[in-house]
């Protein structure tokens, strides 16, 4: 990473630091994800979607994620590579256990019942497009922010791609269309958690130094 790239992260992550604009954003985000998991949690075992219990897990991984970057926000930059570390292992964990469920889902699971998915999947692209715009003047910076604008492109990008499952469960009746969604939510992840972890990583090796 060049020297101006190092730069233009620290006056990013000092301005949001000092503005608190960001700190609001932050709540307003973890509540949105915090309800969120709870509708979709219902949703999901109501309709029998895989791809809408992982972006279930997705939201309340992200309130966490929120909680814990609000937590670290007035510390420095050593506190707050480790907080984006941490998030960024959590995010890979996530994306394990999605690839973990739709196996077993393609092994056990029946095709799940697409107007649920698919209502709830707009509910939450609207409450995640919310969540990006208001975070979109914040995607550079330090790892932590990088992270939390990381998982509120995830997740918008994740519903799209719930809503476009139920259309397809919808047209064919088969389980397919939710399971490779599941799949690609799950890859979205672990390329997200390694981007994350690398950046964190690398910060903390330049603080050691």
């Amino acid at each position: 990473m060049s020297a101006h790239s190092h730069h233009s992260h620290d006056h990013t992550t000092a301005e949001a630091l000092s503005d608190p604009r960001y700190r609001r954003v932050l709540w307003a985000a973890l509540l949105i994800n915090a309800a969120m998991f709870g509708v979709e949690i219902a949703g999901g075992l109501r309709s029998g979607s895989v791809s809408l219990l992982a972006d279930a897990v997705d939201f309340f991984g992200d309130a966490v994620n929120y909680g814990l970057s609000l937590a670290v926000l007035g510390m420095g930059l050593l506190w707050r590579a480790r907080a984006a570390l941490l998030k960024g292992l959590s995010m890979g964990l996530f994306g394990v256990f999605v690839l973990g469920r739709t196996v077993w889902a393609l092994l056990h699971g029946t095709p799940p019942e697409p107007l649920t998915m698919g209502l709830i999947a707009v509910l939450a692209l609207l409450a995640n497009v919310v969540v990006a715009v208001k975070l979109y003047a914040w995607r550079e910076g330090d790892a932590n922010m990088r992270s939390v604008w990381l998982c509120s492109r995830n997740d918008a990008l994740g519903n799209l791609a719930v809503a476009a499952a139920a259309l397809g469960v919808f047209g064919s009746g088969s389980a397919w269309p939710d399971l490779l969604v599941a799949a690609f939510m799950a890859t979205l992840a672990l390329t997200a958690a390694w981007s994350v972890v690398r950046q964190a990583s690398a910060e903390l090796r330049a603080r050691a130094w």
